[in-house]
């Protein structure tokens, strides 16, 4: 199967890079799946989304997404994200916790958080 090449990133670092055989992403005009020869693209992120990666080892790379920008390009794609976290890093209990808050920018976070870590409110 063909390969793509493709960057996670947030404004405070680079959270995976490299060959992946498909991404999926959540944007303000819907859910998009990108595979390799995609054509070109440009899609802002949805605040709370989550983005998969589904490597080229077969492995699955999710991430929790707060706004930014999903580009498609000749050469690959870039998730650039405002901010982000892998599924592995989110701590499950405490978003649990912001997930109950009366802070809608906050409940969203969270909610997206616990779906990128496969677990529910």
């Amino acid at each position: 199967m063909a390969n793509m090449s493709v960057q996670l990133v947030a404004v405070e670092r680079r959270l995976w890079s490299g060959e992946a055989t498909a991404v999926v992403a959540q944007t303000t005009e819907g859910e998009i799946g990108i595979l390799p020869g995609h054509e070109p693209v440009l899609g802002q992120l949805v605040e709370g989304g989550v983005v998969k990666i589904t490597t080229a080892d077969n492995d699955t790379v999710t991430a929790a997404v707060q706004g930014g920008f999903l580009s498609v390009t000749a050469d690959g794609v870039s998730v650039l994200a405002e901010s982000a976290e892998l599924a592995q890093e989110i701590d499950v209990a405490r978003a649990r916790e912001e997930a109950k808050s009366d802070d809608d920018e906050a409940k969203t976070r969270a909610l997206s958080r616990l779906r990128a870590a496969g677990h529910s409110a």
